[in-house]
């Protein structure tokens, strides 16, 4: 008998890759696979790491401007009982009771930068700092002044004399700060920023213009104290009006007994740095061909100008 296989058992045999070669390449598969989850599974857990992390700085963030509120509270009070100035703290407290708003808020809470915020706790800092030496002053001064009046309450006139000496002095003293702490504007530019975002500088023509961008630096002060502070930009155009839309932000204010128009403002928070600030005017009508001037005010004075030229 012939014992060499025939056709017909050639022919059973199965067509494609052998068991064994299909166990290996599914166990690659898996192999890839699971690579592949871990390597997600570490990515996922790296993210949730840094959202925690973020979440409790910022929870952080909340609980010190909250303590520094409620110290502001005793410093406004403690100054108000001493007679001190508190129109400046007001205000810097409703801007920080914003802030903590803003953290409460989802949405705005994840825009918040964890360092700009730090900085801002930092400032506030400083301030609550100054208050207390502000407050140590105001107390010593009180009781100086409780002590001249014992002493000298039979010398009455002199006290009198010596009192409007005193206020004259403070007087010229207190001229002296506020002169030494005005800001003042640095590096002004005026930038066209069309609809493309493409910018030109200094000269450029209406077709340019759909946004005008102006720049400037507020100088380093260290007299001035940290506060809040309100900027009026004036931009006057060749025929000496004013670019004034109540709907793009213009208004108006009294500057030497007088009352001008501004074509736009912006709030800041002034910590004595030299610190850049950026404002936008969206274009209306086409501007006046010449020569423009951009005026910039705060606290009743002019801090500083510049111009650019429309063709």
């Amino acid at each position: 008998m012939n014992d060499q296989p025939g056709e017909e058992e050639i022919q059973d045999q199965p067509e494609g890759l052998k068991p064994k070669n299909r166990t290996i390449i599914l166990v690659v598969i898996l192999v890839i696979l699971a690579g592949v989850l871990a390597f997600l599974f570490v990515q996922n857990r790296n993210l949730e790491e840094a959202r925690a992390e973020k979440e409790e700085a910022l929870n952080q963030a909340f609980i010190q401007l909250d303590s520094i509120s409620n110290e502001l509270n005793n410093k406004i009070l403690t100054i108000s009982e001493l007679g001190g100035e508190i129109d400046t703290l007001l205000s810097i407290k409703a801007q920080l009771e914003s802030e903590k708003k803003d953290l409460l808020n989802k949405d705005k809470r994840q825009q918040r930068s964890i360092s700009a915020l730090r900085d801002r706790v930092g400032g506030y800092k400083e301030l609550l700092l100054l208050k207390d030496e502000e407050i140590k002053q105001l107390k010593v001064l009180n009781d100086q002044l409780m002590t001249e009046n014992s002493e000298l309450k039979t010398e009455a006139q002199e006290l009198n004399q010596s009192i409007r000496s005193i206020n004259e002095v403070k007087s010229q003293l207190e001229e002296k700060v506020a002169q030494a702490s005005r800001l003042a504007v640095e590096g002004l530019q005026v930038i066209a920023v069309n609809d493309k975002g493409r910018e030109r500088e200094a000269e450029f023509r209406n077709r340019h213009i759909d946004q005008l961008k102006i720049q400037f630096y507020v100088s380093e002060n260290s007299v001035a104290p940290i506060e809040g502070k309100e900027l009026l930009v004036r931009v006057i155009a060749p025929d000496g009006n004013v670019l004034f839309d109540v709907t793009r932000g213009s208004g108006s204010f009294f500057f030497e007994a007088r009352e001008l128009f501004y074509t736009v403002k912006k709030e800041i928070l002034y910590d004595k740095s030299r610190q850049q600030v950026v404002i936008y005017y969206e274009k209306g009508s086409d501007f006046a061909l010449g020569l423009h001037q951009v005026e910039v005010y705060t606290d009743d004075y002019l801090m500083g100008k510049g111009t650019f030229n429309v063709k």
